[in-house]
């Protein structure tokens, strides 16, 4: 039999063309040659998803945001322009792309890992706090997914006394953090233990509040130590006075290696609202006036000297910085500043 001799590489080029197109051609006229396979099911909806904690390195410490709760609630007005009329607040977040009369907090508290000692700041809703279980109250499993057992901390540090930064203190009559002690400002510790709180009428945060501190604050009287408003907890965390949302309120400086946090409790309660008009009055301040010079003066602070912070409650992670803007300041969330 004769052989073929080879096609020369250009007509080759050009064949394999043709049938390429061809082949496509075919593909496109034959529609029924597709629709023989079954098409799959479409895959079901997972819903959002929540991380839980976030880690990074300042200087020789290791500090993770800790996720406690996430709910959607009526707001910000009245918890933050308590004093103003709603449509302005309502106007303010407008202007922000952000819901008007929706938001969604913050409850993060912040856990510093200095090498020695864990501490770990504040200790979320618990059972029977702001916001309970199953939204609130998710601080240790989130400490567990971020790698850490509650036995395994060291020291708990109370910014205030409100129940969603002490209502995970306990768990069912015994302490959640069984080898921790514990830290507050000696103010904060003798205004919710006296009676004042307890005159209050029943329905207000404050009768709250100081009901709440006899079940879970008090009975760890004996392992906690009592600050001043400058005190030190340990070499690198310090406090700073910031009453008035509470009478003995503290925020705290982190400092490792020439690295700043700041943990400022509840400085603000919305991260547009609370910033944008450091003036305008807190629902949940218990001296109005001096809330607001409070969050001037850490505004102010953190601003100039360009200090990381760890918000409590603006949107988790809860970390970010403050820049001025205006008649007031403006919350930038953390994004890659801190990686290496």
């Amino acid at each position: 039999m004769r052989r073929l001799s080879p096609l020369p590489a250009r007509r080759q080029l050009a064949f394999s063309r043709r049938q390429t197109l061809a082949a496509a051609l075919g593909l496109l006229a034959a529609p029924a040659v597709l629709r023989a396979f079954p098409a799959l099911a479409a895959a079901p909806e997972l819903g959002p998803s929540t991380p839980t904690f976030q880690r990074f390195r300042l200087g020789g410490f290791e500090v993770t945001s800790l996720l406690d709760a996430s709910v959607m609630i009526d707001g910000p007005w009245p918890i933050v322009g308590e004093d103003r009329l709603a449509g302005e607040v309502e106007a303010l977040m407008a202007a922000n792309l952000l819901p008007e009369r929706r938001f969604r907090p913050g409850f993060s508290p912040t856990l510093v890992n200095t090498g020695r000692e864990l501490v770990l700041f504040d200790a979320g809703n618990g059972a029977n706090g702001f916001v309970p279980p199953p939204a609130g109250g998710q601080l240790v499993k989130s400490l567990v997914a971020a790698g850490y057992a509650p036995e395994q901390v060291d020291v708990v540090v109370i910014t205030h006394a409100h129940p969603d930064h002490v209502g995970g203190l306990m768990n069912e009559g015994k302490p959640t953090f069984p080898n921790a002690r514990y830290v507050i400002g000696a103010t904060e510790f003798d205004f919710w233990k006296s009676d004042r709180p307890l005159a209050a009428p029943k329905e207000s945060n404050e009768y709250g509040s100081a009901v709440l501190f006899r079940s879970h604050v008090l009975p760890l009287a004996d392992k906690t130590s009592f600050l001043a408003a400058d005190g030190e907890v340990l070499p690198g965390i310090r406090a700073v006075a910031a009453h008035g949302h509470t009478p003995g309120h503290l925020a705290f400086h982190v400092e490792s290696q020439g690295k700043r946090l700041l943990v400022w409790g509840d400085c603000a309660h919305h991260e547009v609202a609370s910033l944008a008009r450091p003036d305008w009055h807190a629902l949940f301040d218990q001296d109005k006036v001096a809330g607001a010079a409070t969050r001037r003066k850490i505004y102010d602070m953190v601003s100039t000297d360009r200090v990381l912070v760890a918000a409590y409650h603006t949107s988790f992670p809860s970390l970010g910085y403050v820049e001025r803007q205006g008649e007031g300041y403006r919350w930038l969330p953390l994004t890659y500043q801190l990686e290496p």
